[in-house]
């Protein structure tokens, strides 16, 4: 059990990781490319839009999973005072006395301690602004990139010098 906990963990710490890179990754290419193109296109700025709020998409999620990996940690930390799991005892000592383990979510991101009447609550490990700014930067990354494709496609191409 314990290996399982130590490799969830490091799967969680690592996409973390990963997600941090891929979001400056995303940054730096969008800013290059308001450099390199100077702002002379629609769709270049659609581009550039799409970049950053995909690079803000990413981080955020990368965000939450970093949160989700130290509830996790925290839950499977045995020893004295290790019952009731720690992230499942902000719901009080008589709720948190029924809990019998923890499942997690990736979409959306949450801990969840489960009852032993059955049932589950959510706690408070991830931050409650994660999932909502997680989506709505997906949906502004999605709606500029199409509308970056759409006018890219509809506008003349620059003559070539």
């Amino acid at each position: 059990m314990l290996e399982n906990v130590a490799v969830l963990f490091l799967v969680l710490l690592l996409a973390a990781l990963a997600g941090a890179t891929t979001a400056t990754v995303l940054t730096v290419r969008s800013l290059r490319a308001v450099f390199r193109e100077g702002g002379r296109d629609r769709p270049g700025w659609l581009r550039t839009a799409a970049l950053l709020a995909g690079a803000g998409t990413v981080a955020m999620y990368a965000w939450g999973l970093l949160h989700l990996g130290y509830a996790v940690l925290r839950a499977e930390d045995g020893g004295a005072g290790s019952f009731p799991i720690e992230p499942c005892r902000e719901a009080g000592p008589q709720r948190a006395s029924q809990v019998n383990g923890y499942e997690v979510s990736y979409l959306p991101i949450r801990f969840e301690c489960r009852l032993t009447g059955g049932g589950t609550y959510v706690t408070s490990a991830v931050p409650g602004y994660v999932n909502p700014s997680t989506t709505v930067l997906g949906l502004l990354t999605a709606t500029c990139g199409v509308l970056a494709a759409t006018t890219a496609q509809r506008e003349p191409s620059p003559p070539v010098a």
